[in-house]
């Protein structure tokens, strides 16, 4: 995956907290928030380049397919003793 462009923007704080809440109701932060408005709306005026990345994953990873939540790559911190 190549980097990810930085960019400055400028909103009006209103925008700003209603972006926020919006992100805050569906777990996103507000800059994943303001990506994926904004390749929606490309989505919608048939502007999305074919070639475009998908948002990258954030959060937990997934659980294994045996039930291990990665909990042993973290120290073992989770993990509970199997006898």
């Amino acid at each position: 995956m190549s980097e990810r462009k930085k960019i400055l923007l400028r909103l009006d704080p209103a925008v700003h907290d209603a972006i926020s809440r919006w992100a805050g109701d569906e777990l996103r932060s507000t800059n994943a928030q303001i990506e994926f408005l904004l390749r929606r709306a490309l989505a919608n005026a048939g502007r999305l380049p074919g070639d475009v990345g998908r948002m990258p994953r954030r959060g937990r990873p997934p659980k294994d397919d045996d039930g291990d939540d990665h909990a042993a790559e973290n120290g073992g911190i989770g993990d509970e003793e199997k006898e």
